[in-house]
């Protein structure tokens, strides 16, 4: 019965996160856009799951993530919608994978960190920060993999060095995202750890 019971609790708790998730992947909640910059939010929801249900969450959380990212490409990002023109398989490619993987490694960070963490605050910090870290760094890292020899991104390089292209790439979103992510993340989540069963939380 026990069983039964934790099964549904993490089912409906991962509904919950799933809906919130729709629900930012079509508003600026979710991608934000200014310009040509865009920024995204949603690797906030994704490293709760993974700190309250475990890495398999997290993982499917970002599966999730990657399928709201890849229907971006439909016309709702000049970026992604470039990509997709290139090659649609490999524009989910690098919608999904790096999204899944953070998941995933959220959850795994958070709890080896928790094993040893004294402050009880320091691994909820660290896991929500490397969300958005690991995601800006698997993204780009499988972005240039497979679409970094293309004329799109040549262009768009001009004739900067690698590194300097990836330095003004990356810039203000990654900073934001992180920031953003780090400091809801880490409240949000050692929040609702509280309202865990007692054997439960973490």
């Amino acid at each position: 019965m026990a069983k039964a019971t934790e099964k549904t609790r993490k089912l409906v708790q991962m509904a919950i996160l799933i809906a919130i998730m729709l629900i930012m992947a079509f508003t600026p909640l979710g991608y934000l856009k200014v310009g040509m910059i865009e920024i995204s939010f949603m690797t906030i929801p994704v490293v709760i799951g993974a700190i309250l249900l475990g890495s398999a969450a997290g993982a499917t959380l970002g599966g999730v993530f990657g399928l709201t990212s890849f229907i971006q490409c439909f016309g709702m990002s000049a970026f992604g919608a470039a990509l997709l023109s290139i090659n649609p398989v490999l524009t989910f490619l690098v919608c999904m994978v790096p999204r899944i993987l953070m998941g995933y490694l959220a959850g795994v960070i958070f709890q080896v960190l928790h094993r040893t963490d004294k402050t009880k605050i320091l691994s909820f910090a660290v896991s929500s920060l490397s969300g958005a870290v690991l995601n800006t760094i698997f993204f780009v890292g499988l972005l240039m993999l497979l679409f970094g020899s293309s004329d799109y991104i040549m262009g768009m390089r001009g004739g900067m060095s690698l590194l300097s292209f990836l330095a003004a790439f990356v810039g203000v979103n990654g900073v934001v995202e992180a920031i953003v992510a780090f400091i809801l993340g880490t409240a949000i989540s050692k929040a609702l750890v509280q309202f865990l069963p007692k054997d439960k939380q973490a």
